[in-house]
């Protein structure tokens, strides 16, 4: 089959290009500015990307079927085409990946607010320490521990991927894993998050409630047992439920928690044993990560095994040399009175949480957060008095203007001005910078500062931050 993609270079849409094409597909696809990295991982594996969209050009090309990105939307020339002709079919990605990979082999979806990239780096990697070379994955970013962020695996076999509760499409506003069939679901967390496309938490809990349905008999869900909205779905009659966190009613407890300069130690409590686990990662969060791609991963690899015989020890090592996922608490400088960190970290708890953790793994360094609103919930002021509280955990907040901020009416933007004033108030640093390259311009000037304290710059953005946080490096180097 001929597919057509279109807006290719997403990471997302490159990555399932390229899953299909491992399938046996011919792919070429479409896409405005075509930028790397994508383009690059595309082009060496002889994928044919078109600049711009052409309606006329689509027309004779004449693919057996068109994949429309999330990002496309009604005025895009070739989906005004595809609309008026009705010559082609097409689907969302999330139809495509449903249909042509997950109904064929044994899904671990992994869903929440936060955690889900690198949850499912982590399953991927522990499912190849499982022995399960025959599984597949779709890592919604570069994970640093698996040959390629995506890999069809074989029929039959288990397959890990992100469960996003954003909407497939302009014209499939469900959430994209409702088309994923999970037979093992993970909860990692729910937060009120997308307020371009949920209303409030209550429209996001229809959406996992809606998931949850989904499952079958003989699946299981992993559920975040200190989570209390992930409670609200529970109990699930339906389908086996498996409560992992650190409270005493968690079926996988979590117990004796400790972040170092080296990663997080714990204890886990499984069936009766209790086995210590070294993690190459830090935070709470990302043990309780852990926890769920373990058993995860131990449910896909040996679906057969009952529960009490399930060797999640087995595969602990793989766990104490998990390196992650880029631009999560991506470490870019470590010397002795520096360290650069880049994190995608774009929701008050995500900051916060990353905070917490790198104050546990460099207690000496003074830490500047520098803070990048630009995702379409973090430019509103909607988590303004979280973000601030979050941020404020810093001993430096550097707060870099709304990104596009010029294309939101001021009463609903993040004030930024406002925050750092109230940071100060609480007797921490900050700045409302006018600019990114006044971001620069102050990490510049914290880094030459003659005889200063040990210093942690964390750049939280799921962007491109301007490209300050290469020169940082530049500079640093």
């Amino acid at each position: 089959m001929r597919i057509y993609f279109m807006g290719i270079c997403g990471t997302a849409m490159g990555n399932a290009a390229l899953l299909m094409r491992e399938c046996g597909h011919e792919i070429l696809g479409s896409d405005s500015g075509v930028y790397p990295p994508m383009s690059t991982m595309l082009e060496a594996a002889g994928v044919r990307i078109l600049e711009g969209y052409d309606a006329q050009r689509l027309a004779r090309l004449k693919p057996d079927l068109v994949v429309v990105g999330n990002a496309q939307s009604r005025g895009n020339p070739e989906v005004e085409w595809l609309l008026d002709e009705r010559a082609i079919p097409f689907c969302s990605l999330p139809e495509l990946l449903g249909k042509e990979i997950l109904q064929k082999r044994r899904s671990i979806v992994v869903s929440g607010t936060h955690g889900k990239t690198t949850t499912t780096a982590m399953c991927a990697s522990l499912l190849l320490a499982a022995g399960s070379e025959k599984s597949g994955w779709l890592v919604g970013g570069v994970p640093r521990d698996l040959p390629t962020g995506a890999r069809a695996g074989e029929l039959g076999e288990p397959f890990a991927i992100e469960g996003d509760e954003y909407d497939s499409a302009f014209f499939d506003k469900r959430s994209k894993f409702i088309h994923y069939a999970p037979q093992v679901l993970v909860i990692n967390n729910i937060e009120m998050d997308h307020a371009d496309i949920f209303r409030d938490l209550e429209d996001i809990l229809r959406s996992f409630r809606h998931l949850c349905r989904v499952v079958p008999g003989k699946g299981w869900v992993l559920a975040n047992g200190d989570d209390e909205n992930v409670a609200k779905l529970l109990p699930l009659p339906w389908a086996r439920v498996i409560r992992v966190g650190t409270g005493a009613e968690c079926e996988l407890r979590i117990s004796d928690f400790a972040d170092g300069p080296q990663g997080a130690r714990f204890t886990l409590h499984w069936q009766g044993r209790a086995f210590a686990v070294s993690l190459g990662v830090s935070g709470l969060f990302n043990v309780r990560n852990a926890a769920m791609a373990l058993l995860a991963a131990a449910l896909g690899a040996w679906p057969e095994l009952p529960l009490e015989e399930q060797p999640l020890e087995k595969l602990c090592p793989a766990l104490a040399a998990f390196q992650g996922v880029q631009r999560r608490q991506q470490i870019h400088v470590e010397r002795g009175d520096l360290v650069v960190v880049e994190d995608f970290g774009h929701h008050p708890t995500a900051v916060r949480s990353t905070l917490e953790a790198l104050r546990a793994r460099y207690p000496r360094f003074r830490i500047a957060a520098a803070f990048e609103p630009r995702s379409n919930t973090a430019a509103t002021n909607l988590f303004q008095r979280e973000f601030t509280d979050a941020l404020g955990t810093a001993d430096i907040a550097i707060l870099a203007p709304v990104h596009r901020g010029e294309r939101m009416a001021a009463e609903r933007r993040l004030d930024t001005a406002a925050m750092a004033e109230q940071i100060c108030a609480k007797g921490r640093a900050a700045l409302a910078a006018a600019s990114n390259e006044a971001v620069f311009d102050e990490l510049r000037r914290l880094i030459d500062a003659p005889c200063r304290e040990p210093l942690l710059i964390c750049f939280f953005s799921n962007g491109a931050f301007g490209g300050i946080i290469s020169k940082v490096k530049t500079l640093c180097e």
